[in-house]
């Protein structure tokens, strides 16, 4: 009984907002403001009426609408689909010369029956509009898939796209853009043979908010993937380059779209961001085959020069050292308790080892020293000790005389293992296999330097 009752109570108060709504629509609806000239150009009801009746005879939308005029005030009754029609209905009526008020008593039309055959109408239109505009579709779209067939077609070629770029990554770059072109220069053509292009704009705009969105999303990838291809283009460094980024040391693997793979000494993979690689500084050991080692060691002489001298002329003797550029030596600095001498060499790194090469050299160079009688100490301190001052360590060793010289240059020795390691070329060699062709470095293209 009560949800009879609260139901009743809920269809009374709806209808009331319902009347009131159009009661409040018509209060509002627009008052003469403008004149629409009668044919006889008389304020008569008769004459008001006939108007607009020819009026509302000629708009679909206001044909149910009916018409009463007393005194110059008209009334419209009547049901239409839209609610913006009841404004415009009243709008009409109050143009109309002779007019003095305008009571609305137009109303949305609720039937469902009324509602959607106006709406099948129309949907039915429309698709006799689309199976009419069917050929010229089939048109542009035959014309969009031969423009962009044949930009594929081009792109396929292996020249002059192969010879114009430095690597297969950018080359397959340059087949994307020339892809992308054609597909736009083929969609303009098909929309404007639809007399459709207004709606390229629309398109264009959509894509430029979406590709922005898109580039803050994904800064760093786009970040590392432009600076990929400036890298390809600038080639710093080749496979199996033994490079230094920024204190991270290593053998060059492969350049990729997104980093720079080193392999350590210790045949660890090192990933650097190609972004940190092209803002880096960057140092390139293999760039040029020769390479310095060098070396300190203190000495207890009288004659220093004579402890570099021999330095240097058994690094020369060594069969893995270069004759040109020269070993070299000097006096560096006067120690605690010793002179402090220099001595370095060259080797060519593509065939000799540099740090086993700096090794064999010490080696050899203390064994030299030895037999020259030139002392290599361990630190000397001095320690006071009831007022006196006692020296340790060992007395400072006496210029080694020629005779000592010679004999030092004279030591046969068999001389270490000095090759150059092949392990790790051998890791990087098997990596470049395993990585099928997505190497960004040419081994053919110009360097920077070199």
């Amino acid at each position: 009984m009560f949800a009879r009752f609260f139901f009743a109570l809920f269809l009374a108060i709806a209808s009331l907002s319902f009347a009131t709504y159009n009661s409040a629509f018509a209060q509002d609806a627009a008052q003469p403001s403008g004149p629409i000239q009668t044919d006889d150009k008389t304020e008569a009801d008769s004459a008001i009426r006939d108007r607009l009746r020819e009026i509302y005879r000629e708009i679909a939308e206001f044909r149910n609408i009916f018409v009463t005029v007393q005194s110059g005030v008209v009334t419209i009754k009547g049901r239409v689909l839209e609610t913006t029609d009841v404004e415009r209905a009243a709008e009409l009526a109050a143009r109309v010369d002779g007019v003095v008020s305008v009571n609305n008593q137009v109303s949305v039309e609720t039937s469902v029956e009324k509602r959607i055959a106006p709406a099948l109408e129309r949907f039915m239109a429309r698709v006799n509009q689309v199976v009419a505009f069917l050929p010229l579709l089939a048109i542009a779209v035959v014309v969009f898939a031969v423009i962009a067939l044949f930009g594929f077609m081009i792109a396929r070629m292996r020249r002059p796209w192969d010879s114009l770029t430095p690597n297969r990554f950018v080359s397959d770059l340059l087949r994307q853009i020339i892809r992308l072109a054609f597909l736009i220069i083929g969609l303009v053509i098909a929309l404007d043979i639809m007399g459709a292009t207004a709606l390229l704009g629309t398109i264009v705009g959509a894509a430029g908010i979406f590709g922005l969105a898109i580039g803050f999303a994904v800064r760093d990838t786009v970040e590392n993937y432009i600076a990929s291809i400036l890298l390809s283009f600038r080639q710093p460094f080749r496979p199996k380059d033994y490079v230094d980024v920024e204190g991270r040391e290593g053998s060059v693997i492969a350049l990729t779209s997104r980093a720079t793979i080193l392999m350590t000494a210790d045949g660890n993979h090192v990933r650097i961001p190609n972004s940190t690689v092209f803002k880096s500084t960057i140092t390139n050991y293999s760039l040029n085959p020769e390479r310095r080692f060098d070396f300190q060691l203190g000495v207890q002489t009288d004659d220093p020069q004579t402890a570099v001298t021999l330095g240097v002329e058994t690094i020369s003797a060594l069969s893995f050292t270069l004759k040109d550029p020269a070993p070299d030596g000097w006096i560096k600095e006067i120690g605690p308790s010793s002179v402090e001498i220099w001595l370095g060499g060259w080797v060519n790194q593509s065939e000799t080892s540099l740090l086993k090469a700096k090794g064999e050299a010490i080696r050899k160079v203390l064994a030299a020293f030895k037999a020259a009688g030139i002392d290599v100490p361990a630190p000397t301190y001095r320690v006071a000790m009831d007022g006196e001052v006692k020296a340790t360590g060992k007395k400072p060793a006496k210029a080694p005389t020629r005779k000592a010289t010679a004999k030092a240059a004279a030591i046969k020795e068999t001389e270490g293992d000095v090759s150059a390691d092949t392990v790790i070329d051998q890791k990087i060699d098997e990596q470049i296999r395993q990585s099928q062709g997505q190497d960004l470095l040419n081994s053919d293209a110009q360097q920077e330097i070199g």
